[in-house]
């Protein structure tokens, strides 16, 4: 077991999947001789030399099409969008070509791709790099929307997703790339390299976790609003005796449906948070779901903690507009005494 951050947890899955698979390569600006902005790349140009690690220009919507060219050709490529709002100029590529290769083909060519996107506010970086657009993506039939919330699941996600025959976009939160360490084991949990049972594929790139048990209420969230919002039942449980299970979703889409059902039925009421905005956001999917399947065990409606719908602030705002602790315990306290 070796304890490791996101950052490092990340290394260590992209220096696993080139190790078990010489298909497998790494593209983006600065992924190569810096190692990336945030390092997750560090060392891999060393180790696997510029065929398979390359310093794109900056230019994402030639990453992006450059991605799909390798995956039709038979690579497994892993591009890097340096910033979240980076991704716009690509966007076209990925919904009308990587989405659409399988449906296109039969599913004769897949476009098995992975998109890296570090995305997300707290870390006070300027305007265009501190958006979350997850629901731009999980509203794209056709890919697979990802994002690990624990050194672990980083890990795991990021091989998971190698080894899926699907285009993944793997969201990353950046506000906690180095926010705390976890022991992992040396050796990954599934085979890699010569394609994964279904079952790994699915209990990484499909199923939620809970991150901290409860019945008093189901709280929903994923990426760097976790741990905060189990920082919020923390003080739940202190202050007002309320044991809330925290529901980490990891997978966006698709959703893990049987998970959400199961909590909000058990708990009677729910949460969802996240640090998108909240119009059409993933939180109204998963109230949407809530509402649907289990309306007559709930005692409350679905409350929602989010970001504004408004562009993301410069740094000097960007408290105000983050979903905070007391944020969290305020929405949670608004659902308990409805």
């Amino acid at each position: 077991m070796t304890a490791v951050n996101m950052v490092e947890a990340l290394n260590k899955g992209l220096h696993e999947a080139m190790t078990a698979d010489d298909r497998v390569v790494v593209l983006g600006e600065d992924v190569a001789k810096t190692g990336g902005v945030f390092r997750v790349t560090a060392g891999l140009l060393d180790r696997f030399g510029d065929d398979r690690v390359v310093d794109t220009p900056l230019a994402e919507a030639g990453i992006v099409g450059s991605a799909i060219g390798m995956a039709v050709y038979g690579l497994l490529p892993v591009a890097e969008i340096q910033f979240d709002s980076f991704v716009y100029p690509g966007f076209e590529q990925i919904v009308v070509h990587a989405a659409r290769y399988a449906w296109r083909t039969k599913g004769e060519v897949p476009a098995s791709i992975v998109i890296r996107i570090p995305y997300g506010g707290g870390v006070r970086m300027p305007e265009l790099h501190s958006d979350s657009p997850e629901s731009l993506f999980v509203h794209t039939p056709g890919l697979k929307v990802v994002c690990p919330s624990t050194p672990a699941d980083a890990r795991n996600m990021i091989l998971a997703a190698i080894e899926d025959p699907d285009p993944v976009i793997f969201m990353e939160p950046k506000r906690i790339y180095r926010a705390g360490r976890q022991e992992i084991p040396d050796e990954p949990p599934f085979t890699v390299g010569n394609g994964s049972p279904n079952g790994a594929l699915n209990e990484y790139l499909s199923k939620a976790r809970v991150a901290r048990e409860g019945d008093d209420l189901a709280i929903f969230t994923y990426g760097a609003t976790v741990p905060l919002t189990i920082d919020a039942a923390e003080k739940l449980a202190r202050e007002e005796r309320v044991e809330a299970r925290v529901v980490d979703l990891r997978s966006l889409y698709p959703l893990d449906v049987h998970a959400i059902e199961k909590a909000a039925s058990e708990c009677r009421r729910a949460l969802v948070v996240h640090e998108a905005p909240r119009t059409a956001g993933v939180g109204a999917e998963v109230s949407s779901l809530i509402h649907e399947r289990v309306m007559l065990d709930l005692e409350a409606p679905v409350g929602r903690v989010t970001g504004y719908d408004a562009p993301f602030p410069q740094f000097a705002n960007e408290d105000d507009y983050l979903p905070s602790v007391d944020r969290i315990f305020a929405g949670a306290k608004k659902v308990l005494e409805f």
